[in-house]
């Protein structure tokens, strides 16, 4: 299978969104990254559930929602019948990862966790891994875009591939930030199967979008 990669509208001009996704709508192996931001988890506050459930409606690319807020279990309970493809929120938050992941399961096809740079991918015990569809491994510090990539997430990446061959695992191993040619073949061959790019692609001119996401495979 094709690496899965997620572009990010963060990036993408908000003014003309769905004329900027509709460039990349039969782009296969691809899915739409949405950050959404708070205000509390990451000092910056993006978009919230009226406007993803707008978005579904305008798109058939799988939506990639990554909930960078304090309260994730507010955003999974609103979003559980739109038809997410994956939701991922913090390993960070104060909660109880098993039994959340365990109530919203039925409702998604996938989903995640992330880590911050500063975050071992070790603190992800094998029980909970075992849960998981998706271990996104932050490469910069979440709440902004367009950081350069902190290598030491090329560690984690390595590290998550060997548990997950060793055990026999199928989660996928996102990673996110200062993604580009060169940064995302060194996550490529460390075990990373799907990346999120925001500025590398819709940085570019229209014409380029397609050329910029094969780039990344």
């Amino acid at each position: 299978m094709k690496t899965i990669i997620s572009p990010s509208i963060l990036a993408a001009d908000f003014t003309n969104l769905i004329s900027d996704i509709s460039v990349i709508e039969d782009v296969n192996d691809l899915w739409l990254h949405l950050d959404v931001m708070d205000g509390h988890f990451v000092p910056n506050l993006t978009f919230g559930i009226p406007i993803i459930k707008q978005l579904k409606k305008k798109t058939k690319l799988p939506l990639d929602v990554h909930l960078m807020v304090t309260n994730p279990e507010f955003h999974m309970e609103e979003l559980k019948d739109v038809g997410i493809e994956n939701i991922t929120y913090h390993f960070e938050i104060e909660t109880n990862h098993m039994e959340l992941i365990s109530k919203y399961r039925s409702h998604y096809n996938s989903i995640g966790l992330s880590i911050k740079p500063k975050t071992k991918a070790q603190d992800l015990d094998l029980e909970l891994l075992k849960k998981l569809d998706l271990v996104l491994v932050m490469s910069v510090e979440p709440g902004f875009g367009g950081q350069s990539f902190m290598p030491n997430a090329l560690d984690k990446i390595e590290y998550l591939n060997k548990v997950r061959k060793e055990n026999n695992l199928s989660f996928k191993i996102q990673v996110d930030g200062g993604i580009n040619e060169e940064t995302g073949t060194k996550c490529r061959n460390k075990g990373a199967d799907n990346m999120v790019a925001g500025s590398y692609i819709f940085g570019k001119g229209k014409d380029q979008y397609k050329t910029q996401i094969e780039t990344l495979r």
